[in-house]
């Protein structure tokens, strides 16, 4: 059984910094997908960023390009979301998910298996 699970978030100020992370238990990351999402109050389940393990490929959505870096730890089976000057629209649950290696859009909710119990993050004005 597979399951992941999110740490990391919290309340910062806008322009502040946080970094995510998601841990793997049951086995390794090593093939598989693993994405963040997140959602806000009233708000469809946005992707953020994910990365293919085995290629360490990183993707981003258009709310993450030039301020999230998404990386990976083969050595702890944990990916990180580093946050840089955050917004308080970045306000949200954050979301961890996972799938093993597959050729669906990486931008789908329905692309992956396994999903973690989300961390809130809060940007304050």
């Amino acid at each position: 059984q597979v399951r992941v699970s999110e740490s990391g978030g919290g309340l910062v100020q806008t322009g502040g910094s946080l970094r995510l992370s998601c841990a793997a238990s049951g086995r390794t990351f090593g093939d598989f997908l693993t994405g963040w999402f997140r959602q806000a109050p009233g708000k469809e389940r946005e992707f953020v960023a994910a990365i293919r393990w085995r290629s360490d490929s990183p993707y981003y959505g258009d709310s993450a390009k030039g301020r999230f870096t998404i990386a990976r730890d083969i050595a702890k089976s944990t990916v990180y979301l580093h946050m840089y000057s955050l917004k308080p629209d970045d306000s949200a649950i954050y979301y961890c998910a996972a799938a093993f290696d597959n050729d669906g859009d990486l931008r789908q909710k329905s692309t992956y298996t396994y999903w973690g119990q989300g961390t809130q993050v809060t940007v304050s004005s």
